[in-house]
């Protein structure tokens, strides 16, 4: 039998065979999910930022806990409040919720999933689906992004992270600012009505000034923040 290309609890479990991951034991084995969107993000982003944003997170935790592997990314979750741009993807979240349930039930093979979520609007799906898990004794965790001062929704935080992880994708002609005022003060209309009843452009904030170092800083301080409740999660 030849020798694994790379050993298996530091892969992308989608480059695993199951061979390879069955000589390791399910305790030395954590799968972190990517759970992205795909919808709009200005005329400026691509619809899966949120998608390759939590993937880099995700590879981020796996480079530094060799414990973990990254499992392909979800990609089209609950994006409802975005239905009123072209392209925007969205299966709700009754569905990501059982979809999520479902994911874990099937990770049985691992010692526990880490949900890296790149996308707020998943936010009752993630709590709802964890909630039933942990009721069943199963073990997950649920990471979200913290930026102090980030803005919301395709301004320059999540402008910056992309001109540092995928530069080529972003849209630099066609930057330009949207609502700028402080979240809450849009949620009522935004629950109601949708992003596009806010702002017809789709952002919530304002990307001019957006850099790949800012959004390098950016990364590795979310990289931090998930290494360091990974590591307290796996010391319970």
């Amino acid at each position: 039998m030849t020798a694994p290309r790379c050993s298996p609890d530091q892969a992308r479990l989608g480059d695993s065979t199951w061979t390879e991951l069955a000589v390791v034991p399910s305790s030395r084995r954590l799968l972190a999910v990517p759970i992205g969107s795909c919808e709009q993000h200005g005329p400026h982003l691509p619809l899966d930022t949120d998608t390759r944003i939590a993937g880099a997170v995700a590879a981020g935790l796996a480079a530094a806990i060799p414990l973990v592997m990254v499992a392909p990314a979800l990609a089209i979750t609950a994006s409802g409040e975005h239905q009123g741009f072209a392209g925007t993807l969205s299966i709700g979240s009754a569905a990501l919720e059982m979809v999520l349930i479902e994911l874990v039930r099937s990770a049985q093979w691992s010692a526990g999933v880490i949900f890296v979520n790149g996308h707020g609007g998943n936010a009752a799906a993630v709590t709802a689906a964890v909630d039933v898990l942990n009721k069943e004794g199963r073990r997950v965790l649920s990471w979200w992004p913290r930026i102090q001062g980030g803005d919301a929704h395709a301004g320059r935080t999540e402008t910056s992270l992309m001109m540092a992880i995928a530069p080529a994708n972003v849209r630099v002609h066609a930057i330009e600012p949207g609502r700028s005022e402080p979240l809450p003060t849009l949620m009522a209309t935004l629950r109601a009505k949708g992003v596009a009843a806010i702002s017809p452009n789709g952002v919530l904030g304002d990307p001019r000034g957006a850099s790949a170092s800012e959004g390098a800083e950016l990364l590795a301080t979310l990289v931090a923040d998930v290494i360091m409740q990974v590591n307290a999660w796996i010391a319970q």
